[in-house]
């Protein structure tokens, strides 16, 4: 304990003498064989409002874990293989080559690469690829609303979230602030209907047939009523909407013009070598 108590001394002493690099000598604060833990290395610890016993105990803690695992590092150093070693450092150096080529891949392409895309690209490339937009599930273009059962006026409402006028659907909105749980028109976008059916008390058992009859459904249990007024639909195994895979798109271009960049990066500058003769083969 007088230990602790004398390297909580040492550590706030020199907290308080300002920043760390200040310090005129580095202060040792454990070792290990001859690996040293000095103070400059130990993390912020100490807080304010903290008391003497936590902050021992916590300066305690992380020198016993840093023992630990020094110990744990040097028996391994002493015991393994040289084949093994070998082995280690290789892959240390091919990790470290990795993120240096990484790096310098990545800096080069937020400089030199386009990443502009045009709508016209976007169309093309989705009027050229129809067979890689074939949806995997029901979407829908929706307006969902969960009210309390005791909601006044509700014959209104339905008629309301029916209408395509704008005023309609305003005068709807307005409505819902006061009295709906919820109240989601999604923004508009195209949305799996699983998004909708996870929304109410009962499942919809086959959402293809639901979709093809229905286009305003209204469900309720003991607390609430649920609304949904379906504006439009696509079935799996068809071609999505644009609409739904543009950022899908995008990613798609982005990325092979990604590829293609780094692979001129690379090809460039194996061709430089070998005119500047930096580079053999014997």
């Amino acid at each position: 304990m007088n230990r602790a108590i004398t390297l909580l001394f040492i550590v706030v002493l020199v907290s308080g003498c300002g920043n760390r690099k200040d310090t005129a000598q580095r202060i040792p604060v454990a070792e290990v064989g001859k690996v040293v833990l000095y103070y400059d290395e130990l993390p912020q610890l100490i807080q304010k409002g903290v008391n003497e016993s936590d902050s021992i105990a916590l300066i305690q803690n992380y020198i016993n874990r840093w023992a630990k695992r020094e110990l744990l590092l040097q028996r391994a150093e002493d015991n393994l293989s040289q084949d093994i070693k070998t082995e280690i450092s290789s892959q240390i150096e091919e990790t470290r080559a990795n993120l240096v080529i990484y790096q310098y891949q990545r800096q080069m392409m937020l400089e030199k690469m386009d990443t502009v895309l045009t709508e016209t690209e976007l169309e093309n490339y989705y009027a050229g690829n129809e067979k890689s937009f074939t949806l995997n599930s029901n979407i829908v273009k929706a307006l969902f609303i969960k009210l309390p059962s005791e909601t006044p006026d509700m014959e209104k409402i339905r008629n309301l979230a029916r209408s395509n006028n704008q005023s309609d659907l305003q005068q709807l909105e307005s409505i819902c602030y006061q009295f709906a749980e919820k109240f989601d028109d999604f923004n508009e976008d195209w949305v799996m209907m699983g998004r909708l059916s996870v929304e109410l008390p009962q499942e919809i058992e086959n959402e293809e047939n639901f979709l093809r009859r229905t286009t305003f459904y209204e469900s309720s249990d003991s607390s609430s009523i649920y609304l949904i007024s379906i504006r439009d639909y696509r079935l799996r195994s068809t071609l999505a909407p644009f609409e739904y895979v543009r950022d899908d798109i995008k990613r798609i271009i982005i990325n092979s013009r990604r590829f293609e960049f780094i692979q001129s990066l690379e090809n460039g500058i194996y061709n430089e070598a070998l005119k500047e003769k930096s580079f053999k083969i014997y």
